[in-house]
């Protein structure tokens, strides 16, 4: 049976996915509207989520506090335009490394130490920090959805329950 973390991990692509499929299904000027919301536009919090995203991968494969801050300049900087098509081009690949971390790892719920200078030390499950990702990841696309809305457009559903009515 799949490991629980790869089973939501799978659900956080499969949403994220949904999500690039439905904006590219709208007009384009939606991606850069302004609007008071978590984020300024679509666009920030799509790049926002793919930085998390990679930071969290970082972060697991154990690197340091300053390496990892130094992947996250590596992720702006690759973002280049942060043009829709090219952060989900972005995002496949960065998938494609989960994937890899995650089907490395013999034990999931394996503890690893992380150290953050204004939070301090912890001890905590890698299974854990993929929950956190996928948890950060639902709450930035029900922002995404209320900014859809906000500019008259219907969302797309990215409950995790139609990932299991379409996947299981």
């Amino acid at each position: 049976m799949q490991h629980r973390a790869i089973r939501r991990y799978n659900y956080h692509k499969w949403a994220n996915e949904r999500t690039f499929d439905h904006l590219k299904s709208l007009p384009d000027e939606i991606y850069d509207h302004q609007i008071t919301n978590v984020f300024p536009s679509i666009r920030e919090t799509i790049a926002h989520i793919y930085q998390v995203d990679g930071m969290w991968l970082s972060v697991m494969s154990g690197d340091t506090f300053d390496q990892t801050k130094s992947v996250i300049g590596e992720l702006l900087t690759k973002m280049g335009d942060k043009s829709l098509f090219h952060m989900q081009d972005l995002y496949n690949e960065l998938t494609g490394e989960f994937d890899s971390f995650l089907k490395s790892r013999e034990n999931l719920d394996a503890m690893i130490d992380i150290e953050h200078p204004q939070y301090g030390k912890r001890n905590l499950a890698i299974s854990d920090l993929v929950e956190h990702v996928v948890n950060h990841g639902t709450y930035h696309r029900g922002n995404i959805t209320s900014m859809i809305r906000q500019q008259s457009h219907s969302g797309v559903p990215t409950d995790y329950i139609f990932y299991l009515y379409e996947n299981l």
